[in-house]
């Protein structure tokens, strides 16, 4: 391994020490990768041998040396600034550590054979460990779903309070959030995430025909490495793998960031004194401004947002990668996969972990709760109203009219700090009273009656789509911390 370190004097990527987790960022190690690299080497040379290009003997050689503790970075970079190509530097170090089978390794192969059959392993490595941080806030979100299902609050449109709802029922619209990601991850492991193959220069398997003397044995070949990787991999390819399945990875890691980022953004609305009622967790001795100390901000929900935007970016350079790639190859696409597929994983997994975090230490401020419901939720009751007064008698538009003037003054009311007084209002209308009773005047305005099937649909939520999913995946749910600020 590389005895090479860095400090605080020069540049460090943020993803270094400051966002993300510790086994996201070995994922996406030089070490790990060179690793994989390794991997792929010798499960091609255990294939040969099968075919009588390698012996026993080559073969162990090159299986014992292809761990992690035979990767000597610091000989590989050395190498790599005089020759300029990275993959040759590492086989030739791995060659040298070889003394046996070093001199068969790589024969027939592209350098692509092995870096995008090992981009594949480690993509998917990298997914499970999203899936189960995903699946974790899922789990998180039905205990709220759940706990708060029939908890009333106001319902918000244009950000104008609308109709009451339930403060289960809007987690449980982020839990589906969620639920469709999970869809989206399970297509990508299941169709999309593919190895190139072994397929050599240009995706023909011309250099393996030409070893075994057979196109049928040349293919036999593939599938015996493939298999030993345990990677299934696509029929036809050029040089690489399709591009595409860059551009359908970041998509996906840019749709987990939108789910975060929803969900942070309304935390961030209802955290503000104005709505004042939830609020992410707040540190004893967190600082929330260098000059203001009463400050409470919502500064995890706002990295989240922060990140997760920068994620929704990254797509399109995929995107443009998989489009320019000109014919069988062009190497354009290489300095900025190195960035921005490492980067957008390690953004999501720091979202991830930021979200369970507030989820389990989320404050319900239930009275503010309530409190938004008296000022605003007798309005919700007025179509109630309507429809009484209609089919007893008055004119449909003439009771609207009615309403409306009533409702706008009421209003005026609650704007000057004053208690919703629309209830006492309508009842004070003899027009309305001669054909509504007080008592109905009440029931209608209760925002209380007004959120629906929301409670059921909670409860239905959970246990037909949260729970068959959390079920099916009960070794895989991961909460690890974050290791970073």
């Amino acid at each position: 391994m590389s005895s090479k370190t860095f400090d605080f004097n020069g540049f460090l990527s943020v993803f270094t020490w400051r966002y993300g987790s510790e086994e996201m960022r070995r994922i996406f190690s030089e070490v790990h990768s060179r690793e994989t690299w390794r991997k792929v080497w010798s499960a091609l040379a255990e294939g040969q041998a099968a075919f009588g290009i390698l012996s026993k003997d080559e073969v162990e050689d090159i299986r014992s040396k292809a761990k992690r503790e035979y990767v000597d970075l610091d000989k590989a970079h050395e190498l790599e600034r005089k020759i300029k190509h990275d993959v040759m530097a590492e086989l030739k170090v791995f060659a040298e550590q070889c003394r046996i089978g070093g001199g068969k390794l790589h024969l027939g192969a592209t350098s692509m054979d092995i870096t995008d059959n090992a981009d594949i392993i480690r993509f998917r490595e990298a997914l499970e460990i999203i899936l189960g941080r995903v699946l974790n806030c899922l789990r998180l979100l039905c205990d709220k779903i759940i706990k708060y299902k029939d908890l009333p609050c106001m319902g918000w449109t244009h950000l104008q309070p609308a109709e009451p709802t339930t403060l289960g029922y809007r987690f449980a619209n982020y839990a589906q959030d969620l639920t469709i990601d999970v869809l989206i991850i399970e297509n990508l492991l299941d169709n999309v995430l593919k190895g190139k193959g072994i397929k050599g220069a240009v995706g023909t398997s011309s250099s393996f025909t030409s070893l075994l003397g057979d196109h049928e044995k040349a293919s036999s070949l593939e599938e015996e490495v493939m298999k030993r990787l345990g990677l299934p991999y696509y029929l036809v390819s050029t040089q690489t793998y399709p591009r595409k399945i860059d551009y359908l990875t970041l998509s996906t890691l840019a749709s987990v960031a939108q789910s975060t980022h929803k969900f942070a953004l309304d935390i961030r609305v209802l955290q503000s004194p104005v709505f004042g009622e939830l609020s992410e967790p707040i540190g004893k001795m967190q600082v929330g401004s260098s000059a203001m100390p009463f400050k409470r901000n919502p500064v995890k929900s706002e990295r989240i947002c922060s990140l997760a935007r920068y994620v929704s970016c990254l797509p399109s350079i995929a995107w443009s990668n998989a489009s320019n790639t000109i014919l069988e190859r062009t190497l354009d696409d290489s300095a900025n996969r190195r960035i921005i597929i490492p980067e957008a994983f390690l953004a999501v997994d720091e979202c991830l972990m930021l979200y369970s975090e507030v989820l389990k230490g989320l404050n319900v401020y239930t009275e503010m709760v309530k409190r938004n419901l008296r000022r605003f939720g007798p309005f919700a009751g007025t179509e109630a109203i309507l429809m009484k007064l209609s089919s007893r008698g008055m004119s449909r538009q003439e009771a609207h009219e009615r309403l409306r003037r009533h409702s706008f003054k009421a209003w005026e009311k609650v704007m000057a700090g004053e208690e919703n007084p629309l209830p006492e209002m309508l009842k004070r209308d003899p027009e309305i009273t001669a054909l509504v009773r007080s008592n109905e005047i009440d029931e209608a305005l209760d925002p209380s009656k007004h959120v629906g099937d929301a409670p059921k649909r909670c409860e239905l939520f959970v246990e037909k789509v949260a729970k068959p999913i959390l079920d099916r995946y009960k070794g895989l749910i991961k909460s690890v911390e974050r290791t970073g600020f």
